[in-house]
């Protein structure tokens, strides 16, 4: 059976990001962040935006993980960004009632506006490092993919 969770979002920080550090070097940085679903007033004919909130967290994981970094660094309240994630349920018992939340834990963002200062970041963005070539096993050479535009964070537009 197959199996899918993904989530892609364009929306605006609600609040700005709360950063953690843990013992072992890790981070989380935690957001609220608001989606608008557009339907249509049944009584007025005009169509209306009802907002969606919801709790997004971004880790900083592994070499190339550093998105808990990115988040402290350029996000604020009010800022607007596209954001790729899956759903994760927390849950948890307080007083012997029982709670669940369901939050989006952030894979990737993009920018979507300047940042309010117009200062250029590209001096302090952290860059990917390209993967190296490899060999097949038929002996030939395999050069990596070519960086596509916006995907390097010195690509950024602001």
């Amino acid at each position: 059976m197959a199996n899918l969770n993904k989530v892609m979002l364009i929306g605006r920080l609600t609040r700005d990001p709360e950063v953690r550090t843990f013992s072992n070097g890790g981070k989380v940085a935690k957001f609220g962040f608001a989606v608008n679903n557009r339907k249509k007033n049944q009584q007025t004919g005009q169509w209306e935006d009802e907002p969606v909130f919801l709790d997004v967290e971004a880790f900083n994981r592994g070499e190339f993980g550093k998105n808990a970094d990115l988040v402290e660094q350029y996000l604020a309240k009010g800022r607007q960004v596209f954001i790729e994630g899956h759903l994760k349920l927390d849950q948890w018992e307080k007083d012997g009632q029982k709670y669940s939340r369901l939050k989006i834990v952030m894979d990737n963002m993009q920018f979507l506006e300047p940042r309010p200062d117009g200062a250029a970041p590209r001096a302090s963005a952290p860059t990917q490092r390209r993967p190296e070539p490899s060999y097949s096993s038929g002996g030939g050479f395999n050069e990596p993919e070519p960086d596509v535009p916006g995907e390097n964070p010195d690509d950024i537009p602001f």
